[in-house]
């Protein structure tokens, strides 16, 4: 590069704000928040986010099966963690609609610095750090979900670590929802088959969503052996043509930023049951429990337990009374913008309306509650 050409480059850099102030717009990009757990294995029957915050798989027709994990590495300086993928079960019969995704989604209010739609749209850069088993090559995505378009490039996996660096060109079509919906989104295609593979791929191109020119038809295909691995880190999006230095957030601020959609507790332990607060009888039969959250969520929760709801119980009067149902709901009297909700736990009988008491788990077992508000 000449030094003419070095001093352009600078200069956008500086244009795009892309030194100083928060430049990655990926939360979570070095792995370090995994609520759910550290590993799940069967992954593939089913779309959801099951390690690693944020991060989301989709899958169609695959009879391949893998391992999620988030697992420590010591072998690329300045990360401690990765998203480990480990194909469990082979699918090589790949069906026409096949597919396999992971993917990561932006809130459309999130993604307004993009200037998507209009003449001044800006270029995208994505890196990441990736290493296999074995080389390979992925297609990656970038998705506009508000106006179904996509531009796809190519990139290589090795044994060894290496920084992927991708610059998608800006797109002057198709404005993007200023709202707390799903509007745009970063994937990387592990498996696919023909009905994503048959047309004329164009790298680094926008587009209308055409099933046909998704994937590159050469790509690797994930579920090829159970010898494969994938290994994914320091994932960041910004704004400009420059990749600029992984930016690295406190685990605290990561973790803020995840229970906007995500949000799990575990039980305190406590004598003889673990417990998560206390509340009121609203009626015989009916126990009220107020949950402050610390982190506003996306949008209205939806209630994950550990199990049926007879797991969770409420201690009152020298008595414990098992639960027949669990409900939630936003607590109009203690906060907007989703800051609190409100949780039923219904019983058979037991309580006196008004009397307070300590909801908590039905033994002394493992037990969380958890309130998702994910894309």
């Amino acid at each position: 590069m000449t030094k003419a050409a070095e001093l352009a480059k600078m200069g956008e850099v500086l244009t795009n704000s892309q030194i100083g102030g928060r430049r990655n717009m990926v939360i979570n990009g070095a792995m370090q928040v995994a609520q759910r757990g550290t590993s799940e294995t069967g992954v593939g029957a089913s779309a959801g986010y099951f390690t690693v915050d944020r991060f989301d798989m989709y899958f169609s027709g695959t009879a391949g099966r893998l391992t999620q994990s988030q697992v420590a590495i010591t072998d690329l300086p300045g990360f401690a963690n990765a998203l480990k993928l480990d194909c469990t079960t082979a699918d090589t019969s790949i069906a026409a609609g096949e597919e396999a995704l992971l993917q990561y989604h932006f809130e459309g209010q999130d993604v307004q610095k993009l200037k998507k739609g209009t003449s001044e749209a800006e270029k995208v850069t994505v890196s990441f750090y990736v290493k296999g088993n074995a080389s390979a090559t992925y297609t990656s995505q970038l998705y506009d979900n508000d106006n179904n378009r996509i531009n796809s490039q190519t990139f290589d996996v090795t044994t060894s670590w290496n920084r992927v660096i991708l610059t998608f060109d800006g797109d002057t079509s198709g404005a993007l929802d200023d709202d707390n919906g799903w509007s745009f989104s970063f994937l990387i295609y592990l498996q696919a088959g023909s009905t994503f593979t048959s047309g004329t791929f164009s790298s680094n191109t926008w587009a209308d969503r055409n099933n046909s020119i998704t994937v590159k038809s050469d790509q690797t295909m994930f579920f090829d052996s159970t010898d494969r691995e994938l290994f994914i880190t320091g994932l960041q999006i910004e704004t400009g043509s420059q990749a600029t230095p992984f930016e690295h957030r406190s685990f605290g601020e990561e973790l803020a930023l995840c229970q906007r959609y995500y949000s799990r507790e575990e039980a305190a332990t406590g004598a003889a049951y673990k417990r998560y607060g206390t509340g009121s009888w609203s009626s015989t039969t009916v126990f009220e429990l107020l949950i402050p959250l610390s982190t506003p969520l996306r949008t209205s929760p939806t209630l994950e337990t550990t199990g049926t709801a007879s797991n969770y119980a409420v201690y009152s009067a020298n008595a414990i009374d098992a639960c027949t149902a669990l409900t939630i709901t936003n607590d109009a009297d203690a906060g907007t913008n989703n800051r609190a909700v409100a949780m039923y736990g219904n019983t058979s009988s037991g309580g006196v309306t008004g009397e307070g008491g300590t909801f908590l788990a039905n033994s002394d077992t493992d037990n969380f509650l958890a309130l998702d508000a994910e894309l």
